[in-house]
């Protein structure tokens, strides 16, 4: 066998067992889903963004896979069931003082706190690691923690004081059965939208064909019944000129009393001679051929 030199081989060294299996790291686990896109891959910065599934994006990163989503991505699953911008809301977070982000010491000579948070919950302080459960707010988009919903019982959110109801609260990042119990209120929410939005659609055809079955008649009917109240007896010249008749009529009108209201100021009696002289229409305004000249001249009164 060869074992020169006195070695002694042991059980696990000459036997095969079965392979172990590979266990994920709780820590690069939650620190993949809390720190990093769910789409890039990348760190989480802002603007972020979660979707009704709980998940977390970078905003930059959506916008690119809805401008061009035949592009080839490593994890397309994630945003599968993003249609819009209107599916996805910008989140309200709260910075944690003690993150340093990549100004921390890199140089390995003090201790790291894997766990620390970008993020923490302004209402108990409770870091967004992943260690503890936390929820964000359709309405408005803040995030808190789910003590902070359970010990201080309002309908108000506690950051914007913008109204909420209990169906608006979205898990981060939950469990298994916590994301299709959010898939199926999603599906239920878009089916109800969609029979919300036939049901109006159909409506407005009801009102639009209603509406032209009633304009082929009545607009002559009332054309006529309002040329007949202005003209008196012309009721059969407005009925056969239609609509451009009766506008027709209604300019001649307005031009006829306009021309009867006005009147020149020469031809007022109540008014005076000096008066009536300041005006270019009086007699003394105007000259004889003798009296004008032969050039132009800047005089307003040359004629």
């Amino acid at each position: 066998m060869g074992c020169d030199g006195g070695t002694i081989p042991k059980r696990h060294e000459l036997v095969k067992g079965p392979k172990k299996i590979e266990k994920v790291d709780k820590n690069a686990e939650l620190a993949a889903k809390w720190k990093y896109c769910a789409l890039s891959q990348e760190k989480l910065r802002r603007p972020i963004v979660s979707c009704e599934l709980g998940r977390l994006y970078n905003k930059d990163a959506i916008i690119e896979y809805l401008l061009d989503k035949s592009a080839e991505r490593p994890n397309a699953e994630a945003v599968a069931h993003i249609r819009g911008i209107k599916d996805i809301k910008e989140l309200n977070l709260t910075d944690n003082p003690e993150w340093e982000g990549e100004r921390r010491n890199t140089k390995g000579d003090r201790y790291e706190d894997i766990h620390c948070g970008m993020f923490i919950c302004p209402v108990v302080g409770l870091e967004m690691n992943g260690k503890h459960r936390f929820c964000y707010l359709q309405t408005c988009g803040c995030v808190f923690s789910d003590r902070a919903l359970k010990e201080v019982k309002t309908e108000i959110c506690h950051k914007c004081g913008d109204p909420f109801k209990d169906e608006d609260i979205v898990v981060l990042n939950g469990n298994k059965e916590e994301v299709d119990k959010l898939r199926e209120k999603m599906e239920e929410k878009r089916a109800k939208a969609k029979t919300k939005k036939s049901k109006k659609s159909k409506a407005t055809e009801t009102v639009s064909a209603s509406e032209s079955k009633d304009g082929t008649v009545s607009p002559p009917n009332d054309i006529a019944g309002t040329s007949l109240q202005q003209n008196g007896g012309d009721s059969s010249q407005s009925a056969v000129a239609g609509p451009s008749g009766s506008s027709s009529s209604s300019k001649a009108t307005k031009s006829s009393s306009a021309s009867a209201t006005k009147r020149s100021i020469q031809d007022m009696n109540e008014k005076s001679e000096a008066f009536k002289s300041l005006f270019t229409t009086h007699s003394s305004a105007k000259r004889t051929k003798d009296q004008t000249s032969n050039w132009v001249t800047h005089t307003p009164y040359h004629f």
